[in-house]
């Protein structure tokens, strides 16, 4: 017999609970706790033991016949990089980000250019009419594509549109999956048991029918994807449209591949003609940089299997306060803190009684412990007043005791800066006398650090 329940589900986070609160204990988050009914049919005498299920068949790791990928290109080459290398038939992506950052217009820019190589790609929006992406089309030069579109939000008609067998599908997008529900559901659109249905049972037909699934993620205002954490362990590929947008720079980061390299990065100019890809980020990130002003260094960083160059730029000044200011925008905010202690108790740079702005230039988020050498570098420049030599770069990482550590692929970052004119990289210590440790070939002057003291003597 059905029985019926009743829980209480946090929109934010998922946190389940049996009574209404007006604040989520697990997130912190006030007024999104709403009621879910539940139909649950438990028969009595419910026993595994006597329902035996089938015996699984079970194949060794080691496959003779080797099956290689499909991959379907689109023709953007900063989005295939991302996806490790195009789209995997078949395979289900999340896209999340800002309202606004340019989730909608990569999409369709994706379908477009998916469409014109005769495979069908239909377009379904939730949130906008079929004339209100027309506008968008004609704006980027897109209306003579074969894109089908439509505006719906019930599962169960977009998955009978999947399974036309006589005109299949190769590309659906779902823009975006909190405006999705499944009539069988007893709950509003948006909410988390609709969000994870809706995604499962389209994820299930995307998968049977052999279609590439593109979902757009509504993010909550810490940056996450709205909805159950279990969204993005359903989705083969997670992707995170990043950047400012105060700034025409726009970066696509992979969290999650199951068919390629995570963190892999894909930097795109936003234009009145659409999401223009970047082929060379680090030129276009160092572009407006002023070698000449104290406080600026640059960073040989490495996204995923990419080396971009970035501007680190520290400012740092009198406070007039008792507690002096710590802003960072990019970086790690806690790691500065933890620099700026290495500084003050190894090399006897004091800053703790001034405030420090410290800002990763272009709009991109550094998460590289690498990134402490050209921190360090920075802050040490703006604090004297004096400019770091001109035509070099950065990376490191930094101890507690002051120890410059070693980082990974460092002959990719110094190929890198050389290719773009740079003259000197300052890196970590190179032991010397370990098997297998190839010294690093390179037209660029290297200066090998051991210690944060001696990075004040470069100046």
């Amino acid at each position: 017999m059905a029985r019926t329940q009743h829980q209480y589900i946090c929109n934010s986070c998922g946190n389940i609970t049996m009574k209404w609160a007006g604040k989520c204990d697990a997130c912190n988050e006030w007024n999104t706790i709403t009621e879910e009914i539940i139909e649950e049919n438990i028969p009595k005498g419910l026993n595994i033991a006597k329902n035996k299920g089938r015996t699984l068949k079970f194949e060794l790791l080691a496959n003779k016949e080797k099956k290689k990928i499909d991959r379907n290109l689109t023709g953007n080459n900063e989005f295939d990089r991302v996806c490790g290398g195009g789209l995997v038939s078949g395979s289900a992506l999340l896209i999340g980000g800002d309202p606004g950052i340019g989730k909608s217009t990569l999409l369709l820019q994706i379908s477009c250019s998916i469409a014109y190589k005769n495979q069908r790609c239909i377009y379904v929006s939730g949130e906008e009419a079929i004339e209100q992406i027309r506008l968008r089309a004609e704006r980027l030069g897109l209306l003579d594509s074969p894109v089908e579109l439509a505006s719906a939000t019930n599962v169960r008609d977009i998955i009978a549109s999947m399974e036309d067998k006589d005109n299949p599908v190769s590309m659906m997008v779902i823009d975006s999956i909190q405006t999705m529900y499944v009539d069988i559901v007893d709950s509003a659109p948006g909410t988390v048991t609709q969000v994870r249905a809706c995604t499962l049972e389209l994820i299930r037909a995307a998968k049977k029918q052999n279609v590439t699934l593109l979902i757009v993620g509504h993010v909550t205002k810490d940056g996450q994807i709205a909805g159950p954490r279990v969204l993005e362990h359903m989705v083969d590929t997670v992707l995170y449209f990043e950047g400012d947008r105060g700034h025409q720079f726009r970066i696509l980061r992979a969290v999650k591949n199951r068919f390629g390299p995570t963190d892999e990065i894909g930097v795109f100019e936003m234009a009145n003609e659409g999401l223009i890809e970047v082929s060379n980020p680090s030129e276009l990130f160092l572009a407006q940089r002023q070698s000449e002003a104290a406080g600026s260094s640059v960073f040989a960083g490495l996204e995923g299997t990419r080396p971009v160059l970035v501007e680190v730029q520290a400012l740092v000044v009198e406070s007039p306060y008792a507690t002096p200011r710590r802003q960072v925008i990019g970086w790690d905010s806690g790691r500065l803190a933890m620099i700026m202690a290495v500084l003050e108790s190894r090399c006897g740079i004091h800053m703790s009684a001034s405030e420090v702005y410290l800002n990763i230039a272009g709009g991109i988020k550094i998460n590289e412990p690498a990134a402490d050498l050209a921190v360090a570098a920075a802050l040490i420049s703006a604090h004297t007043g004096k400019p770091l030599p001109e035509g070099a770069i950065f990376f490191g990482e930094i101890g507690l005791a002051g120890e410059i550590r070693q980082v990974a692929q460092a002959e990719a970052r110094i190929k890198e800066a050389a290719k773009l004119g740079f003259e000197t990289a300052i890196i970590p210590n190179l032991p010397k006398g370990k098997k297998n440790q190839r010294k690093i070939k390179s037209s660029l002057k290297i200066k090998q650090l051991k210690h944060v003291q001696q990075l004040p003597d470069i100046f």
